[in-house]
């Protein structure tokens, strides 16, 4: 599967790989980094048959993490243009209790609005809990960092549709 992303800056196509948004954000969320892009993919098409306009793109989401802010910010330039909203509410408490967690995104470009849901399966119990852990043991530290490699490697192989279900609202 692709791990790449092509979007439109003024009729002109532009494309984002995983490898550069990573680079963008730093490195150190690739997980986030790489489901922001595969809701990205998956929601894209159904809102347009071409490459979108990067800068008519608004996003709506519950996720607040660094990797999945600068993905969407490196693709589509809504955080620094203010189309960017991250509403906690949209999502449920926890991605284990209260699925789907913050792992919401809504999507709008000219008029249509697209939703992409995690489905079941994507996010670990062990992330989860070490994520949300504070005063984490060096072991525990080391072994959170593991898990969000871990979680890029696994979804990046994935085409977006087999991380996120999407639909139009």
């Amino acid at each position: 599967m692709s791990n790449s992303i092509t979007v439109l800056d003024n009729g002109h196509p532009i494309s984002f790989t995983f490898d550069s948004i990573n680079a963008y954000h730093g490195g150190g969320f690739p997980g986030g980094v790489a489901h922001a892009l595969k809701a990205m993919q998956a929601a894209f098409p159904l809102l347009s048959d071409t490459p979108l306009e990067r800068r008519e793109v608004t996003i709506l989401t519950a996720f607040s993490g660094h990797g999945g802010r600068d993905a969407l910010e490196m693709v589509t330039r809504a955080l620094t243009e203010g189309r960017l909203t991250v509403d906690r509410s949209i999502g449920g408490h926890d991605v284990i209790s209260e699925p789907p967690g913050p792992y919401v995104f809504r999507f709008s470009y000219r008029g249509k609005t697209v939703e992409a849901v995690i489905k079941p399966g994507h996010v670990r119990a062990e992330f989860v809990t070490l994520g949300a852990k504070a005063n984490k043991t060096p072991e525990e530290i080391a072994r959170h960092e593991e898990l969000k490699a871990e979680m890029a490697n696994r979804l990046l192989p994935l085409a977006g549709g087999e991380v996120y279900a999407v639909r139009v609202i």
